[in-house]
């Protein structure tokens, strides 16, 4: 197997997949939602419900404001107990539609027979409009709003989509799970992509400890005209885009640039799902698969969770809080923040929880530097955390520029790899987003 790979640093931490081999269940409905309007980067939606209305599964909550924005859905059926801050995940408080629950009645233009449907009635233009409209986001974690994606400026030419469908993150298998379980749907998906981008060459990035979804979407990928499956080698962050631009096309992203600029749009397999749904079968994007995960966690699950239910109660249907437990991850341990309470609810961009255990958890105490440049080498946008992480120490912003700071992805590889503990990762982060307040401040002069 020809396994292809980017070619500068990461690093390969243990990749404690628990639950790949759990089949997607169904989670249960919650008794209240609390569907926030602003998860999704760029702007909030704006909220058109109030208290008292009643909803069912798909109505539309919260328009799209602005370029970079998504429109939100209910993901429940019931009433609107009202429209209030409610903390997500990172311990900010955001607005939130908070919907008492009443059944499970959707909307009737919803198809929801099994039936799969593989001739793609809309055209181009309509297919983003459809995109937009049914509030789909990148599920990979980035939430990027994916109609945008795809309006592609004038001057850009585009020849290839890219299904990102590696993983790379330890402990998530939510992606693997869709693959095996929603394989046709997903190649539909990118096809529907495909048509949107006016592209007729797709490439599917799988992680080569995924055989079995290698095998599977390379076999039905045959009967799909332009869809190609590249399996690839075991390398954190392979799923990043420019590593994965750089693994599968060998192209490279310049600094400051978008993939697009290198003739490709990337999205994630989870997100050729939603769009599958969206376009075939009206459905809005308000569930997506939930990982929960922990060594410690009674019951390991891969979860179709409603956006809006609290994460206490999956926690509540593995099993409870394991004794011992010092974190709950929102996301892989690598990239995922730690979140400030399990009450919190899912959001789009929920793809896992991780329950840490203290001994996991822990950080040993930083050392001093001893200069092994294991941070250069693992790096995998060829920086020099070392030398960023001193530069922030001493609020040095213009020099953290110089050092191209803002091209840091934050995948955590340097500090993963310091012998010396250092939190290299906390302090690159910081120069990064003073560079970026400087950058923005000298725009508006």
């Amino acid at each position: 197997m020809d396994l292809k790979t980017f070619k500068i640093g990461g690093v390969h931490p243990p990749e404690n997949k628990l639950s790949a081999g759990l089949p997607i269940e169904a989670a249960e409905l919650p008794k209240r939602a609390f569907i926030h309007l602003g998860q999704h980067l760029g702007a909030p939606a704006k909220p058109v419900v109030q208290k008292g209305d009643k909803v069912k599964v798909g109505t539309l909550i919260g328009t799209g404001e602005g370029f970079i924005s998504a429109s939100v859905h209910s993901s429940v059926s019931g009433t609107v107990f009202g429209i209030d801050d409610v903390v997500d995940a990172s311990g900010y408080k955001r607005k939130a539609v908070i919907i008492d629950v009443a059944g499970d009645e959707w909307e009737p233009a919803i198809d929801r027979s099994p039936e799969l449907k593989k001739e793609i009635a809309l055209d181009q233009k309509a297919i983003v409009e459809k995109i937009k409209e049914s509030g789909i986001v990148g599920l990979g974690g980035a939430t990027f709003p994916a109609h945008v994606k795809y309006m592609v400026p004038e001057g850009k030419k585009v020849d290839t989509l890219l299904i990102n469908a590696v993983e790379c993150e330890p402990y998530l298998t939510s992606d693997h799970r869709v693959m095996l379980e929603r394989a046709d749907e997903v190649l539909v998906g990118t096809q529907i992509l495909m048509k949107a981008l006016g592209v007729g060459k797709a490439i599917v990035g799988i992680e080569a400890n995924k055989p079995d979804a290698i095998e599977l979407l390379s076999r039905k990928a045959k009967e799909y005209t332009g869809i190609a499956v590249q399996a690839l080698k075991v390398q954190y962050p392979q799923g990043a885009e420019k590593q994965l631009i750089k693994a599968c096309l060998n192209r490279e992203v310049p600094s400051g640039k978008l993939p697009l600029d290198v003739g490709c749009v990337v999205n994630n397999v989870g997100t050729a799902l939603a769009v599958y749904e969206a376009v075939q079968k009206n459905k809005p994007l308000f569930e997506r698969v939930v990982t929960m995960t922990g060594r410690k966690l009674p019951k390991k699950a891969n979860f179709l969770v409603r956006v809006g239910t609290p994460i206490s109660q999956l926690i509540t249907a593995c099993g409870g809080i394991p004794e011992g437990t010092a974190k709950f991850i929102n996301g892989g341990p690598m990239m995922g923040k730690a979140m400030v309470s399990p009450e919190t609810p899912v959001t789009k961009g929920t793809s896992g929880v991780i329950l840490v255990d203290e001994s996991e958890a822990k950080r040993n105490a930083p050392g001093d530097c001893i200069r092994c440049a294991k941070c250069v080498s693992a790096c995998p946008m060829g920086l020099e955390p070392y030398l960023i992480e001193k530069q922030a120490e001493y609020a040095l912003w213009e020099e953290a520029e110089k050092e191209d700071a803002a091209d840091c992805m934050e995948c955590g590889c340097c500090q993963f790899t310091c012998p010396a503990a250092r939190p290299l990762l906390d302090n690159v982060r910081l120069a990064k987003a003073n560079v970026m307040r400087i950058r923005r401040e000298r725009s508006k002069k």
